[in-house]
Formats: structure tokens, C-alpha cells, sequence
């Protein structure tokens, strides 16, 4: 049986015990070296930019989108978030987005998080990271350089953090990776174009709107409050546009059933908002739409949170060592 109406994430069951405990170890290092690095690293703009960026990830990884073969993909976002705030605060955005997902509306399983963390959080911003700035430096002229290497970014994150899936998959014995790894490496070959044309339309949305935020140098006065305006503005749009989101099985979600190990995937032990619906709300699109928004909030809370406490942190410490 399958955990949720859309498989976005591994669930329970797809990995063994020893590679999900490995991959937890990982993931748990990474993030605790992004939450050192990025505390000083934050400033008033990153702060509000971080929140908004994570709920908008958030509702725009609800909105799948159909691909050939009857099958679907959705926004990673860590392209996006690595271009605007850089690879130590985009793994912590990336974090609270699974996380949030999981332990909220069980959209992948608890002990299977840490791979999801280290597939999406960790493999997907440092590649991320590594190709944005191999192709900035190829391409002399900056406005090319930033639309090619988002582009060329967003598309590696997504075939990159596939195929370190679907060697997870083979490691712990779910599916051989002569057959995972190219299965895998196909249909997320098709997802990572989706995938390049949204960031490649959200970068130049910000290039035109607001091209301070592409340069970390620049201050931006004022900017916090046009940043929660109008990135909360964007985000609602797509919290009220996630019913839209195509029907189809997404990437592992079609290679599990293709491959036949789709009945190792177990349910959450526990079911707070599963699928992003509510039993009790009849309606199905208010229902999603109701999801999206809570999602969004809570999202939107904890990392405005963590940024606003870490910052308060290293200025207090600041203080007393001068």
C-alpha cells in the first residue's frame, strides 16, 4: 500500500535500516555544520528571505506538474534557494520544507527522513551549489551566466539526488542498480527540465523585480518588508493553485511500480493531515487548498524562527566579547 496519494518522498520500507541510519548520520552533520555557518553569515535581508523562500518551496513542491508517459514531477527548489541565499542557508530551507512534509502530512517516512533530508537537502544544494558556480565562471558575461547556471543547476539537482536515490534503493537490496540507476536516471532526466524552466522563470522574475537579491553584497534598504509582500503574495498563489497538481504517479513513485517494490512502502505510524487533505473537509480542493496554507505558515514560522534566534545569537555573543 501506498503511504500517500502522491509518493513524492521515500517512504518507510523502500530502504534497509543500516543505509537510512547512515544517511540520518549524514544529514544530521550537514545541517549542524549549515546552522554554524549560516548564523554568521545572516543578515537583516536573509532573515525574512529565508521564511518566505521555504513556504514558497513549500506550495510549489504541492503543484506536480505531468510529463510523458503518464507519469508527473515536482519543484525540488534547491537550485532556487542555493542561487538566493547560498548552499548553507539553502540546506537548512530545504530541512524544514521535508521535514515539515513528513512529520506533518507524512509525505515520506520518519526513519527513511534522513535520506530524504541528505537526497534533497544536502545532495541536491551542493550540487547545485558546485554547477551555478562552475558555469558563472565559464560565462563571462553575467546576465548569461546567471540564466545559464540556473538552468543547468536545477536540472543536475534533480538527475543527481535521483541517482544517489536509486543507489540507496540497491544498497539496501529494494531494487538491483542495473536496473534502478537508469530507470531512475530517465524519468528524472524529463523532471529536471521542468524543474530548470521554473527556476529559470523565477530567476528572471527576480532579475527584473528585484536584481538586488541576486547580489549578496548589496544591503537593500528596506527590503524586508517588499520581500514578505511580495513573496507572500507569490506563495498564496500557489497554496491556492495546489489543487491543480496532476493526478499522475511522480518519478519513484512510477519506477516503484514499475520495477515491482511499490509493496514495500509502509504507512506512518502515526497520520496528522495525510495527502494534504482533511477526512472531515468534503470538499477535496478546499481540503488542499487548507493543507497548502497551513503548510506554508508553519514552514514560514520555523525558519523565519531559526534565522531571527541564530542571528540574536551571534550578536549577543558579539556583545560579550567585546
Amino acid at each position: 500500500m501506498v503511504p500517500t496519494k502522491l509518493l513524492m518522498h521515500l517512504p518507510d520500507g523502500f530502504l534497509s535500516i543500516p543505509v537510512s541510519i547512515l544517511l540520518w548520520i549524514i544529514s544530521i552533520v550537514v545541517i549542524s555544520i549549515a546552522l554554524r555557518k549560516t548564523s554568521h553569515q545572516l543578515g537583516e535581508r536573509e532573515i525574512p528571505l529565508m521564511g518566505i523562500l521555504a513556504a514558497a518551496i513549500f506550495a510549489g513542491q504541492m503543484l506536480n506538474f505531468s510529463i510523458t508517459g503518464g507519469t508527473s514531477g515536482h519543484l525540488l527548489g534547491a537550485a532556487l534557494a542555493t542561487i538566493l541565499l547560498g548552499p548553507w542557508a539553502a540546506i537548512l530551507v530545504m530541512t524544514s520544507v521535508v521535514s515539515i512534509q513528513a512529520l506533518l502530512f507524512q509525505d515520506g517516512g520518519l526513519i527513511a527522513l534522513g535520506a530524504n533530508l541528505f537526497n534533497m537537502a544536502v545532495v541536491g544544494v551542493f550540487v547545485s551549489y558546485a554547477i551555478f558556480n562552475i558555469v558563472k565562471k565559464m560565462v563571462k558575461n553575467d546576465r548569461l551566466g546567471l540564466f545559464s547556471g540556473s538552468v543547468l543547476s536545477a536540472w543536475a539537482s534533480i538527475f543527481v539526488a535521483s541517482l544517489a536515490c536509486a543507489l540507496e534503493l540497491s544498497l539496501s537490496g529494494t531494487s538491483p542498480a542495473n536496473l534502478a540507476v537508469p530507470a531512475m536516471a530517465a524519468i528524472h532526466a524529463l523532471i529536471g527540465v521542468g524543474e530548470a524552466l521554473i527556476t529559470l522563470g523565477a530567476i528572471s522574475f527576480i532579475f527584473t523585480a528585484r536584481k538586488d537579491l541576486l547580489k549578496s553584497t548589496e544591503s537593500g534598504t528596506g527590503s524586508a518588508l517588499g520581500i514578505m509582500f511580495g513573496g507572500g503574495l507569490i506563495t498564496l498563489t500557489l497554496a491556492v493553485l495546489s489543487p491543480l497538481a496532476s493526478a499522475h504517479p511522480d518519478g519513484l513513485e512510477w519506477v516503484a511500480e514499475q520495477q515491482g517494490f511499490i509493496s514495500n512502502a509502509r504507512d506512518s505510524i502515526f497520520n496528522l493531515i495525510p495527502n494534504y487533505v482533511f477526512p472531515w473537509l468534503k470538499n477535496q480542493a478546499a481540503a488542499t487548498i487548507l493543507a497548502a496554507i497551513i503548510g506554508v505558515v508553519v514552514v514560514f514560522t520555523i525558519v523565519y524562527g531559526i534565522a531571527r534566534t541564530r542571528k540574536k545569537a551571534i550578536q549577543e555573543q558579539g556583545v560579550r566579547f567585546d
